[in-house]
């Protein structure tokens, strides 16, 4: 890694030379082992990475890079948490709704034998 980076800076030395004079394009092309069609197409990527890097950027950190496999993941996560709580309370309605239907049926019995016992009495 060290070795590419010094290699990177060395080429960058060597073009930087080249646009201020105290190169020509040949000298250049010869000090990197290129020919000079290779420097100037060198010359261009590293003048327009230049460029790139000094653009105005946001002030602050930059925004976190998205994946979208885990977008995806947190997303249907969600969904199925949802569900689980609609299925949870459905559960709930139910089970409330059958305890209602008992206590119906015992008052519904409880009520057919008080009248019974009021119609015995008269």
């Amino acid at each position: 890694m060290e070795k590419e980076r010094k290699l990177a800076r060395e080429r960058a030395s060597i073009i930087l030379q080249v646009r201020s004079g105290a190169l020509t394009a040949t000298e250049g092309a010869e000090r990197l082992g290129i020919s000079r069609k290779t420097y100037y197409e060198w010359e261009e990527r590293a003048l327009g990475a230049m460029a790139g890097a000094l653009e105005d950027r946001p002030a602050g950190r930059p925004a976190a890079s998205v994946d979208e496999e885990k977008e995806e993941l947190r997303r249907r996560v969600g969904e199925l948490e949802k569900k689980l709580f609609l299925a949870e309370k459905t559960i709930e309605v139910k089970e409330l709704l059958s305890a209602y239907d008992e206590f119906r049926v015992r008052g519904a019995k409880k009520n057919r034998k008080a009248d019974k016992r009021v119609e015995k009495r008269r």
